[in-house]
């Protein structure tokens, strides 16, 4: 039996988000295969893929100590972590970040999983004292088997690195189509929106999308938009907004996994303007919830949803402005993309991608 020792690092810091989701789904897999077990580096989160681990340090006056910082939470499961790695007693090592702490102990095989090369592709859009990088880096050379989620990222890691291109093993993100989509109400949401998911940051290219929903909204004047994810919006955007005189028709919404299925399911159309991504997993959310979507044209993009979405250029404020105007009043044209979404999830199979991990797995012990 092959046992995987998954660390804790985006349990430690992620409370909902795709990289923990990933994780948990992949150990769902190991869960319910006769052949693997998986050692978990947890012993305190809030993160809510895992509520159904038995954390030790999760209940009591114990967890609501922790729960006050999250830092000291952290630290914990970094020193149990370092105490598993001593005790060499797994097979496969797959970290869920790329902090290098384990470096200097670790004498099993590495598995690192590359889920973009954002950072090395649009370095402009970064604080230049980030480690990530760095960190990144380390983990490349001394991993076994690198996992790249889409080809783009293959691509991009070769590129960018002297990475031995068998040891890499593109694995497509998948999601659960078997399962009841399960959806859930959220109150006072327009009638008329468009929707954005995720992080606001610079290469998301969120501005150029706001400066294309102003003219619209001149064109449609009860067009909302209808933000999700990424936090609650910051000063800059906030204030974005007030310039743009749109304070009352952009709605920043905390969601749960059932609300998002909502937002999807509702909204005339999702948008993703971003400049680069490694996979897209809002992808795969819309084509789940029948949402149509505006992307903008990047390989990455073009790999995932093929012809289901359509596209503009990602620097061009008038394109996308013309691309939003065309799926906002062409009712035919969303019906279309919405039947080749359905077509094009059938080739994202959550129990496929898991599968595959596992082989990986398999391979090195």
């Amino acid at each position: 039996m092959t046992n995987v020792f998954i660390d804790h690092q985006k349990f430690s810091t992620q409370r909902y988000g795709g990289i923990s989701r990933y994780f948990a789904s992949v150990m769902d897999g190991l869960r319910d295969s006769t052949n693997f077990s998986y050692k978990l580096g947890v012993l305190h989160s809030q993160n809510h893929y895992l509520r159904h681990e038995s954390l030790p340090l999760n209940k009591g006056v114990s967890g609501r100590l922790i729960r006050q910082k999250e830092s000291v939470g952290y630290r914990i499961n970094e020193l149990y972590c370092k105490q598993l790695l001593t005790r060499q007693d797994f097979d496969v090592f797959h970290p869920t970040y790329y902090n290098p702490y384990f470096l200097k102990s670790l004498r099993k095989p590495l598995v690192i999983t590359i889920h973009d090369m954002t950072y090395e592709r649009l370095p402009e859009y970064f604080w230049a004292q980030d480690p990530l990088t760095h960190q990144k880096r380390l983990n490349i050379e001394r991993a076994d088997a690198i996992i790249a989620i889409s080809n783009t990222t293959r691509t991009d890691l070769i590129s960018l690195f002297d990475v031995d291109p068998d040891k890499i093993h593109v694995i497509y993100h998948g999601i659960d189509t078997t399962s009841p989509l399960v959806s859930q109400p959220v109150a006072n949401l327009p009638e008329n929106y468009l929707l954005y998911v995720g992080d606001r940051s610079g290469y998301k290219n969120f501005y150029l999308f706001l400066n294309a929903f102003k003219e619209l909204h001149t064109r449609y004047p009860d067009l909302n938009v209808v933000l999700t994810g990424g936090g609650s919006m910051a000063i800059a955007d906030r204030e974005f907004v007030h310039r743009l005189g749109l304070q009352d028709w952009v709605h920043h919404v905390n969601a749960t996994d059932q609300e998002l299925n909502f937002l999807y399911r509702n909204a005339l159309s999702f948008v993703y303007p971003s400049l680069y991504e490694g996979f897209g997993l809002p992808i795969l959310e819309a084509f789940r919830t029948d949402c149509p979507m505006v992307l903008s044209d990047t390989d990455c993009f073009r790999e995932v949803a093929a012809d289901a979405a359509t596209y503009f250029s990602p620097t061009s404020l008038d394109d996308l402005i013309g691309t939003i105007d065309a799926i906002i009043t062409d009712t035919e044209l969303r019906k279309k993309l919405v039947e080749s979404g359905k077509k094009r999830l059938n080739q994202f199979p959550l129990s496929e991608s898991v599968a595959q991990t596992l082989n990986v797995y398999k391979a090195l012990n």
